[in-house]
């Protein structure tokens, strides 16, 4: 097994590099190690509810937490989480090769990352009750090859508050990694331990992002000191004032997430492009596949799809020959996996945090085998239905096509033969049973099903019906 780190986890001495055979990607597989069955058996309410409510994170930059499960032996008690892949490493590796390369950072990469950041920690910081990252540096924040920027290691202070103690192995603190001690805020660990100490920490972050590495002069930390040399050497005056606000001394002073996406280094206008991407991608769902290139086939070059007009001087006309197809579908990507969010005009307001992903904490097992399997079971709710039927020509049987949109925007395709004996409810059984719906859509599915039947029988050969899930 290969052996990976993806941020400082307490109790957990090393992860690993597993493959999800079910959805073809590559995850980290997590162990946390309990040195005393008792003591696990006394946490162990604590421990459903908090990886529960780690199931429930749902942020595009944000590290994904898939599942968990529970493992008692005789012997000892693990729980095994399953997260993201962060494949392109940690934005501190790229800024040291960035560095090693003799290059500087580009302005506008920085601007977007320190958004996406700041969606990441809004997104937190506004759930209720909001969740205090506690574990923020450079090495628990991840950038993909596309510039995508993930926060990982949420669960670091969740772990340090519900089983201090009861995990086999030293706690890694934050306050042990020495040369990140300059990440923390001077209220770290105190009564007065808020949100705040994210900001102050992000502030470090953006610092180190600017300039590449704040010098520590020799010494084993990186002092105050050179915290505040090196924020008083960036040129840009704006991006000074951003990264002092951020590094306040008394905790209040800081200004929240919300607020700094509104800070004048950070804050545009976005873009009619922008915000029509948007407004795609969030209604992706009921439009047809590969709608875009469809449509980008249609139109004419040489056609005037905008002008702007002007009274003493000749007005400016935009044809579709100025959009390039490839480009429009990397742009709606990018818009798609959150590298360029819409955070920062919206109002803040608190994140309820969805429905838990795993399974409910009446129907968590604990597995006796020492390399144990989740139970099958599929817990993600349909919000929309689409299916099309064919008869065959003799009229013997229909060939049915079932499309199902995920809670996740994910999505499912299904395709079977259907006889004149087979019943609706029947159908539906049988996909709980493989784990492709979740129980509580059996029955709006059987009646999604029953209804396409009725309406195929007295149509002809092929229909086609839609059901939007609330």
């Amino acid at each position: 097994m290969i052996m990976v780190n993806q941020g400082n986890v307490p109790g957990m001495e090393s992860a690993f590099l597993a493959m999800d055979t079910e959805e073809g990607v590559e995850v980290v597989w997590n162990e946390v190690q309990f040195s005393d069955k008792k003591v696990f058996k006394a946490h162990e309410e604590k421990i459903k509810d908090m990886f529960e409510n780690l199931m429930q994170v749902e942020h595009p930059n944000i590290v994904k937490f898939h599942k968990y499960w529970l493992d008692v032996t005789e012997s000892k008690a693990r729980v095994i989480f399953i997260t993201e892949y962060m494949s392109s490493g940690s934005l501190k590796q790229f800024l040291k090769k960035t560095k090693k390369n003799h290059k500087t950072m580009n302005e506008k990469a920085w601007k977007r990352w320190c958004t996406q950041i700041l969606s990441a920690l809004c997104y937190l910081h506004s759930c209720d009750p909001p969740i205090i990252h506690g574990n923020l540096t450079c090495d628990t924040i991840f950038i993909q090859h596309n510039g995508l920027i993930k926060i990982g290691s949420v669960w670091h202070r969740l772990f340090v508050n519900v089983f201090p103690d009861a995990v086999h192995g030293r706690i890694k603190h934050l306050r042990d990694e020495q040369r990140n001690l300059h990440f923390l805020a001077p209220e770290y660990g105190s009564f007065e331990d808020k949100t705040a100490i994210d900001i102050f920490s992000f502030g470090i972050c953006a610092l180190e992002m600017a300039v590449l590495e704040i010098q520590a002069n020799g010494d084993a930390i990186v002092s105050k000191e050179a915290v505040a040399h090196t924020g008083q050497s960036l040129e840009d005056p704006l991006m000074r004032e951003f990264v002092q606000a951020c590094v306040r001394h008394e905790a209040k002073k800081r200004p929240s997430a919300h607020d700094l996406l509104f800070h004048r280094v950070l804050f545009e206008v976005h873009s009619l492009k922008l915000l029509a991407a948007h407004c795609f991608i969030n209604n992706q769902y009921m439009l047809p596949e590969n709608c875009v290139e469809e449509k980008t086939k249609t139109f004419d070059p040489s056609a005037v799809m905008a002008e702007i007009r002007h009274k003493n001087r000749p007005g400016v006309q935009l044809k579709y020959s100025h959009v390039s197809p490839l480009e429009l579908d990397k742009f709606l990507e990018d818009v798609k996996n959150g590298i360029y969010p819409l955070m920062n005009f919206a109002s803040p307001r608190p994140h309820l945090i969805p429905r838990a992903l795993s399974l409910s904490q009446e129907h968590v097992e604990t597995v006796t085998t020492p390399t144990p399997e989740p139970q099958e079971m599929e817990t993600r709710k349909v919000v929309q239905m689409h299916c099309n039927l064919e008869s065959n020509d003799e009229g013997t049987k229909m060939h049915l096509t079932l499309f199902l949109k995920m809670e996740d925007k994910l999505h499912r395709q299904l395709s079977c033969d259907i006889l004149p004996s087979d019943s609706s409810k029947d159908l539906a059984n049988e996909l709980v049973h493989y784990a492709f719906i979740c129980e509580d859509d059996c029955e709006k599915l059987t009646s999604f099903l029953e209804e396409a039947f009725v309406k195929h029988r007295a149509s002809g050969s092929v229909s086609h019906g839609v059901m939007m899930m609330h």
